[in-house]
């Protein structure tokens, strides 16, 4: 079994017998050439450092006590950060009421404000100028994208 896989199942045990972590859930776990574990974990109630620097402190103790990485390594827990794609299902109710740049599987590109999130789609909104005769008239489009058409997320923030 590789660490990247035995450090998500002790991650995966912590969610489901620390109280305090039930509502988080491993987003990814990367491991460099150069030693440096990185592990992006996320919650539903939001992903503070306070749980980032506990969990950090969880998994060194494993990884230092059974020799995983040696003497010499990095661990870096973190949230995903906006710069990520959302992978996770759970991630998008989180966005909701923010700016998502969307690329479909068919690499159709849509920026909106995530509105809804359903069990098998969200719905994107734009605002849309439209000519009505000669008068111009600003209406909403909402937009249904499945999730299985949704090939990456990534939250924008508006500056």
């Amino acid at each position: 079994m590789e660490i990247t896989e035995r450090i998500a199942l002790i991650l995966e045990e912590k969610y489901l017998t620390d109280e305090a972590y039930a509502d988080c859930f491993t987003v990814e776990i990367e491991l460099t050439a150069g030693q440096k574990l990185s592990v992006f974990a996320d919650s539903d109630s939001g992903m503070t450092f306070e749980k980032c620097k506990k969990l950090s402190r969880y998994l060194e103790s494993y990884i230092d006590t059974n020799n995983w990485l040696g003497e010499k390594y990095t661990l870096e827990v973190s949230s995903p950060g906006i710069s990520r794609p959302l992978k996770f299902h759970r991630q998008y109710g989180k966005n909701v009421g923010r700016q998502l740049e969307v690329t479909q599987t068919d690499k159709n590109r849509m920026v909106g404000l995530l509105k809804a999130v359903a069990d098998n789609h969200i719905v994107l909104s734009n605002m849309v100028v439209e000519r009505d005769g000669k008068k111009k008239k600003t209406v909403e489009v909402e937009t249904v994208i499945p999730f299985e058409q949704i090939e990456k997320a990534i939250v924008k923030l508006a500056f």
